[in-house]
Protein backbone atom coordinates (compact mmCIF):
# COMPACT_ATOMS: atom_id res chain seq x y z
CA UNK A 1 0.00 0.00 0.00
CA UNK A 2 1.75 3.12 -1.28
CA UNK A 3 -0.61 5.44 0.62
CA UNK A 4 0.17 3.72 3.93
CA UNK A 5 3.92 4.05 3.34
CA UNK A 6 3.50 7.73 2.41
CA UNK A 7 1.40 8.33 5.55
CA UNK A 8 3.97 6.56 7.76
CA UNK A 9 6.79 8.56 6.17
CA UNK A 10 4.96 11.84 6.80
CA UNK A 11 4.45 10.93 10.47
CA UNK A 12 8.12 9.95 10.87
CA UNK A 13 9.20 13.34 9.46
CA UNK A 14 7.19 15.28 12.05
CA UNK A 15 9.66 14.68 14.89
CA UNK A 16 12.72 16.09 13.12
CA UNK A 17 10.60 19.01 11.85
CA UNK A 18 9.45 19.77 15.42
CA UNK A 19 13.04 19.72 16.65
CA UNK A 20 14.19 22.01 13.81
CA UNK A 21 11.36 24.51 14.46
CA UNK A 22 12.14 24.61 18.18
CA UNK A 23 15.84 25.13 17.54
CA UNK A 24 15.15 27.86 14.96
CA UNK A 25 13.24 29.73 17.64
CA UNK A 26 16.03 29.14 20.15
CA UNK A 27 13.58 27.53 22.59
CA UNK A 28 14.30 24.75 25.07
CA UNK A 29 12.04 21.76 25.65
CA UNK A 30 11.18 23.26 29.05
CA UNK A 31 10.13 26.60 27.50
CA UNK A 32 8.05 24.81 24.86
CA UNK A 33 6.46 22.66 27.58
CA UNK A 34 5.46 25.78 29.50
CA UNK A 35 3.87 27.41 26.45
CA UNK A 36 1.99 24.30 25.24
CA UNK A 37 1.18 22.38 28.42
CA UNK A 38 2.81 19.26 26.95
CA UNK A 39 5.29 17.51 29.23
CA UNK A 40 9.01 17.72 28.47
CA UNK A 41 9.24 13.93 28.20
CA UNK A 42 6.38 13.81 25.66
CA UNK A 43 7.99 16.60 23.62
CA UNK A 44 11.33 14.79 23.69
CA UNK A 45 9.72 11.51 22.55
CA UNK A 46 7.83 13.34 19.76
CA UNK A 47 11.03 14.96 18.49
CA UNK A 48 12.97 11.68 18.58
CA UNK A 49 10.18 9.75 16.83
CA UNK A 50 9.52 7.50 19.84
CA UNK A 51 5.94 8.81 20.08
CA UNK A 52 3.47 9.17 17.24
CA UNK A 53 2.07 12.68 16.84
CA UNK A 54 -1.64 13.16 17.46
CA UNK A 55 -3.86 16.09 16.62
CA UNK A 56 -4.14 16.91 20.35
CA UNK A 57 -0.34 17.34 20.48
CA UNK A 58 0.18 18.94 17.06
CA UNK A 59 -2.37 21.76 17.43
CA UNK A 60 -0.69 23.47 20.42
CA UNK A 61 2.74 22.87 18.86
CA UNK A 62 1.68 24.48 15.57
CA UNK A 63 0.35 27.46 17.54
CA UNK A 64 3.56 27.73 19.62
CA UNK A 65 5.76 27.56 16.51
CA UNK A 66 3.44 29.93 14.59
CA UNK A 67 3.05 27.59 11.64
CA UNK A 68 0.01 26.01 10.04
CA UNK A 69 -0.77 22.40 10.82
CA UNK A 70 -0.20 21.64 7.12
CA UNK A 71 3.33 23.01 7.33
CA UNK A 72 4.01 21.12 10.54
CA UNK A 73 3.13 17.77 8.95
CA UNK A 74 4.45 18.80 5.50
CA UNK A 75 1.09 18.40 3.78
CA UNK A 76 1.29 18.52 -0.01
CA UNK A 77 0.95 21.93 -1.65
CA UNK A 78 -2.53 22.80 -2.87
CA UNK A 79 -1.27 25.10 -5.61
CA UNK A 80 -2.94 28.12 -3.99
CA UNK A 81 -0.20 30.71 -3.33
CA UNK A 82 -2.31 32.85 -0.99
CA UNK A 83 -1.28 32.96 2.66
CA UNK A 84 -4.44 32.15 4.59
CA UNK A 85 -3.63 32.49 8.24
CA UNK A 86 -6.14 33.47 10.89
CA UNK A 87 -6.07 36.86 12.58
CA UNK A 88 -5.24 36.80 16.28
CA UNK A 89 -6.66 39.16 18.92
CA UNK A 90 -3.92 40.14 21.36
CA UNK A 91 -3.45 43.15 23.64
CA UNK A 92 -6.67 44.71 22.29
CA UNK A 93 -5.44 44.68 18.70
CA UNK A 94 -5.95 42.41 15.72
CA UNK A 95 -2.74 40.88 14.40
CA UNK A 96 -2.84 39.31 10.95
CA UNK A 97 0.11 37.05 10.07
CA UNK A 98 1.34 37.65 6.52
CA UNK A 99 3.93 34.86 6.45
CA UNK A 100 3.79 31.17 7.31
CA UNK A 101 7.36 30.36 8.28
CA UNK A 102 8.56 29.93 11.82
CA UNK A 103 11.98 31.38 12.41
CA UNK A 104 13.49 33.85 10.01
CA UNK A 105 11.64 37.04 9.15
CA UNK A 106 7.96 37.23 10.10
CA UNK A 107 5.51 39.77 8.62
CA UNK A 108 2.32 41.00 10.34
CA UNK A 109 -0.39 43.59 9.83
CA UNK A 110 -1.67 45.19 13.04
CA UNK A 111 -5.04 46.91 13.39
CA UNK A 112 -4.98 48.90 16.62
CA UNK A 113 -7.87 50.73 18.29
CA UNK A 114 -7.09 53.98 20.12
CA UNK A 115 -5.62 53.38 23.56
CA UNK A 116 -4.84 55.51 26.59
CA UNK A 117 -2.52 52.83 28.02
CA UNK A 118 0.58 54.07 29.79
CA UNK A 119 3.98 53.03 28.41
CA UNK A 120 5.36 49.78 29.76
CA UNK A 121 8.56 49.22 27.73
CA UNK A 122 9.85 45.65 27.40
CA UNK A 123 12.83 44.09 25.66
CA UNK A 124 13.39 40.69 24.03
CA UNK A 125 15.48 38.96 21.36
CA UNK A 126 15.08 40.12 17.80
CA UNK A 127 14.95 43.06 15.43
CA UNK A 128 11.77 44.89 14.38
CA UNK A 129 10.67 47.12 11.52
CA UNK A 130 7.34 49.06 11.65
CA UNK A 131 5.58 50.95 8.82
CA UNK A 132 2.47 53.02 9.60
CA UNK A 133 -0.26 52.58 6.96
CA UNK A 134 -2.95 54.75 8.58
CA UNK A 135 -3.68 56.50 11.86
CA UNK A 136 -0.95 57.30 14.35
CA UNK A 137 1.44 55.20 16.39
CA UNK A 138 3.17 56.26 19.60
CA UNK A 139 6.53 54.54 20.01
CA UNK A 140 8.56 54.64 23.21
CA UNK A 141 12.02 53.30 22.39
CA UNK A 142 14.68 53.70 25.06
CA UNK A 143 14.78 57.45 25.74
CA UNK A 144 12.78 58.34 22.61
CA UNK A 145 9.02 59.03 22.66
CA UNK A 146 7.73 59.72 19.13
CA UNK A 147 4.46 59.85 17.20
CA UNK A 148 4.61 58.14 13.81
CA UNK A 149 2.20 59.03 11.00
CA UNK A 150 1.26 57.24 7.75
CA UNK A 151 4.27 56.52 5.59
CA UNK A 152 6.78 56.71 8.44
CA UNK A 153 9.06 53.81 9.25
CA UNK A 154 11.15 52.77 12.24
CA UNK A 155 13.52 49.89 12.77
CA UNK A 156 15.16 48.88 16.03
CA UNK A 157 16.92 46.20 18.00
CA UNK A 158 14.32 44.73 20.37
CA UNK A 159 16.92 44.46 23.13
CA UNK A 160 16.21 48.19 23.57
CA UNK A 161 13.16 48.54 25.86
CA UNK A 162 10.21 49.48 23.64
CA UNK A 163 6.44 49.91 23.68
CA UNK A 164 3.93 51.12 21.13
CA UNK A 165 0.24 51.98 21.05
CA UNK A 166 -2.26 53.99 19.06
CA UNK A 167 -2.80 57.45 20.67
CA UNK A 168 -5.96 57.92 18.54
CA UNK A 169 -8.30 59.37 17.67
CA UNK A 170 -8.81 56.79 14.85
CA UNK A 171 -7.79 53.16 14.42
CA UNK A 172 -4.19 52.70 13.30
CA UNK A 173 -2.93 50.12 10.84
CA UNK A 174 0.71 49.15 10.53
CA UNK A 175 2.93 46.53 9.01
CA UNK A 176 5.64 44.93 11.09
CA UNK A 177 8.55 42.72 10.16
CA UNK A 178 10.16 40.85 12.99
CA UNK A 179 13.36 38.86 12.72
CA UNK A 180 15.68 36.94 14.97
CA UNK A 181 18.56 38.89 16.44
CA UNK A 182 21.03 39.77 13.72
CA UNK A 183 18.51 39.53 10.85
CA UNK A 184 18.03 43.18 10.05
CA UNK A 185 15.73 44.76 7.52
CA UNK A 186 17.25 47.58 5.50
CA UNK A 187 15.41 50.80 4.70
CA UNK A 188 16.38 52.49 1.46
CA UNK A 189 14.44 55.77 1.68
CA UNK A 190 15.38 59.36 2.37
CA UNK A 191 14.30 60.83 5.73
CA UNK A 192 11.39 63.24 5.64
CA UNK A 193 12.41 66.92 5.60
CA UNK A 194 10.84 69.13 8.32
Amino acid sequence: MAEDAEFAGALEAVGPRLRALRRQRGATLTELSESTGISVSTLSRLESGQRKPTLELLLPLARAHQVSLDELVDAPETGDPRVQLRPVKRFGQTIIPLTRRAGGLQAFKHVMPPSDAQPDPRSHEGYEWLYVLSGRLRLVLGEHDVILRPGEVVEFDTHVPHWFANPGPDHAELLSLFGPQGERMHIRAQPRRP
